[in-house]
């Protein structure tokens, strides 16, 4: 071929352009038969995962509800963990010995009413019951000198028996004239006042004892018949607090017609911060399964078809196997599976989109 001038002054520039940049050397291609490119071998596609291990562990099947805390109620002897005090009869506060959150003892005098007209009637009791006393020792002195009759003494008694029921009655009227602590707690509402008046339906005082609180749950029907008392339990208040272990103290015989529930009472320890009237939520352990092979719960989806399925991984291989799930207790879930044995490892993190068998790269988590 010919060279012209025009070509001899592109030379110098080609070569500089490949001593440059070499990639753009021409490439030799192996050519098919047919005269087209053979197709080059795709490169392996790595994965990059996390792992866990099956292990072996005790399961818990859990009721998950929510109640409220309360005092708790009578029973076992005890009274009621909440007392409301009112006046026993219509009257004038005269006196008041309490303030809100204050610790009363069993038998503290809290409020008292006007005591003027009781007084007066129980000092004329008592003039009355001694003179009936007098009068009896007066007979019996006489019937011994023949001064008196067997029935005149009799008569004596009977009178003195008389005055003595009157006094005790004006002791009793006097007594309700005050309002006594039925139990030791603390004062949560106080409301007496010198000067108002006050009659039974006046609440002045209502008193709790705060070691005795419980949490009163509504169970669905449906998961009521599992529910035993003695299981295990936990409590967690809606805002941020420790988790309180309890247990259930109370289940009831009748469903709530209106709601469909089982209420379900959950003793609450003493010293365990939570408060009356506070919105608590409830897991209630009502199965129990020792020795269970789990993983974590991240490790198993469901597939299209359905199906729970996990990858197994073996070196830097994962395979997609399917399983049979179980239990489910906190980040462990219960599974079997061909070839899933105890302290076998599987894919967590990055297994959801994994093919049926790839290859992977387990990174940290």
């Amino acid at each position: 071929m010919k060279v012209t001038d025009r070509h001899r002054k592109r030379l110098p520039a080609l070569a500089l352009v490949l001593m440059l940049f070499p990639a753009l050397a021409p490439v030799t291609r192996v050519l098919s038969d047919e005269g087209g490119a053979a197709p080059e071998a795709d490169a392996a596609t790595v994965v990059e995962i996390q792992t866990g291990k099956a292990i072996r562990a005790t399961l818990h099947h859990y009721i998950n509800v929510y109640g409220v805390v309360e005092p708790e109620p009578a029973g076992d002897g005890r009274p009621a963990a909440l007392a409301r005090l009112s006046p026993a009869v219509a009257g004038v506060i005269t006196e008041a010995n309490g303030t809100e959150g204050q610790k009363v003892s069993k038998g503290d005098v809290l409020f008292r009413l006007d005591t003027r007209a009781a007084d007066a009637v129980q000092a004329q009791a008592e003039i009355a019951a001694n003179y009936a006393a007098s009068e009896v020792e007066r007979q019996k002195a006489l019937l011994k000198v023949e001064g008196t009759s067997e029935k005149s003494v009799r008569e004596s008694e009977q009178a003195l028996a008389g005055a003595q029921a009157e006094l005790a009655a004006a002791k009793v009227q006097l007594s309700l004239l005050q309002g006594e602590a039925p139990l030791s707690g603390t004062l949560t509402k106080f409301s007496a006042r010198p000067g108002e008046a006050a009659d039974a339906t006046t609440i002045l005082a209502e008193i709790v004892d705060l070691d005795r609180l419980a949490a009163t749950v509504n169970v669905p029907q449906n998961e009521a018949d599992d529910l035993k008392t003695g299981q295990a339990a936990s409590l967690r208040p809606s805002s941020s607090g420790p988790e309180v272990k309890t247990v259930v103290s109370y289940v009831s015989p009748e469903v709530d017609t209106a709601t469909g529930t089982v209420k379900a009472r959950l003793k609450i320890p003493a010293s365990s911060g939570l408060r009356p009237g506070q919105f608590v939520a409830a897991a209630i352990a009502t199965q129990e399964k020792p020795g269970c092979l789990a993983v974590p719960r991240e490790a198993v989806y469901t597939n299209p078809e359905g199906q729970s399925t996990l990858c197994l991984v073996t070196g830097d291989t994962a395979k997609r196997i399917t399983v049979e799930t179980g239990l489910r207790d906190g980040d462990l879930i219960e599974v079997e599976g061909d070839g899933l044995t105890e302290g076998a490892t599987v894919a967590t993190v990055g297994s959801y989109s994994l093919p049926d068998e790839t290859k992977v790269h387990v990174s940290a988590p």
